[in-house]
């Protein structure tokens, strides 16, 4: 981290406006966005942890604004305490040495979860059912998120088939993405992949990321938020496809 040019550095400052952007006009895409964008010039567990303190802040900051965390809690805490386990059991799969895999398993992941987006038809899962599959969905979300950074997969797609209102969705996956966070940054920083350097970094690119929502929330209101979520997709698709198929290049 100290040795990065002034190039890059105003490249990652572009690539976190750029998320933010995301953000505010979808209302998601954060860590998938900025992970996308600097995979091609920095390993993903040095995006990871520069994503830290952003993801953390805006993912407090949706999950403080919902109706009420303490009945979320009480609903999906099975799924919550065992996506933090796994999340922090497996985060040295992106901190380990084989950047060519994470970066591959980074693009499917990014794929998997822009194609399901566009494609897929919206299922409902019954509340019996929730409290059996939970778990599973937070152990599958724990090792894509200790493998790739990105905690999108499978927890999105859940949460959004319980039948939760908009508002108590919106704090479902604030809540989601904030234990997902604190999870890897934890597993990281154990495993010495999260440098003091780092963190100061990532503190700072707030400042980028707050900016390019406040661009994008006003773009939202003034542009169709669904026009602007489906060109996201498809780029992000077209992202992630790029990075899976890299190494055979």
């Amino acid at each position: 981290m100290t040795d990065m040019t002034t190039s890059l550095l105003l490249l990652v400052v572009a690539a976190f406006a750029v998320a933010g952007f995301v953000k505010g006009a979808t209302g998601m895409g954060l860590p998938a966005v900025a992970m996308a964008l600097l995979a091609s010039q920095i390993s993903p567990v040095v995006a990871a942890g520069l994503l830290v303190i952003p993801s953390l802040v805006t993912n407090v900051w949706q999950l403080l604004t919902g109706p009420d965390v303490r009945v979320l809690l009480r609903r999906l805490w099975p799924m919550m305490i065992v996506m933090a386990v796994v999340t922090y059991a497996t985060s040295g799969l992106i901190a380990g040495d084989n950047t060519a895999a994470t970066t591959t398993a980074l693009g499917v992941a990014l794929v998997v979860y822009a194609a399901y987006t566009l494609c897929a038809r919206q299922i409902h899962i019954p509340q019996w059912v929730e409290r059996f599959l939970s778990p599973v969905i937070g152990a599958m979300t724990g090792v894509v998120t200790g493998a790739t950074g990105v905690f999108m997969i499978p927890s999105v797609p859940y949460l959004q088939a319980l039948g939760l209102t908009k508002d108590w969705l919106v704090q479902a996956l604030g809540l989601s993405f904030t234990v997902s966070t604190l999870a890897l940054a934890v597993g990281l920083a154990g495993r010495g992949a999260l440098a003091s350097d780092q963190l100061l970094l990532s503190c700072a690119l707030i400042v980028p990321v707050f900016i390019g929502m406040a661009v994008g929330t006003v773009l939202r209101r003034r542009f169709s938020p669904a026009l602007f979520r489906q060109a996201f997709l498809i780029c992000l698709l077209a992202l992630g496809a790029e990075m899976a198929l890299r190494p055979l290049w």
